[in-house]
């Protein structure tokens, strides 16, 4: 080998650095996570509802002239 412990200390280095990032991560809990689940999916439904009132809004339109 013509590095030495070059890697064995590179290997540890990262894996320092990974525990480390891996601790900093903010943890979702699961009401946490399913309060926000369902706002997103609130916020996904009126955009779709306010969609398909300009899509009636744009036939009905179509449907006059």
């Amino acid at each position: 080998m013509t590095r030495g412990n070059q890697r064995e200390t590179d290997r540890a280095k990262a894996a320092k650095k990974q525990a480390a990032l891996n601790k900093s991560k903010a943890k979702e809990s699961n009401t946490s996570l399913a309060k926000r689940k369902e706002a997103d999916a609130e916020i996904l439904r009126a955009k779709q509802k306010k969609r398909d009132e300009e899509k009636a809004a744009e036939a009905a339109a179509k449907s006059i002239k």
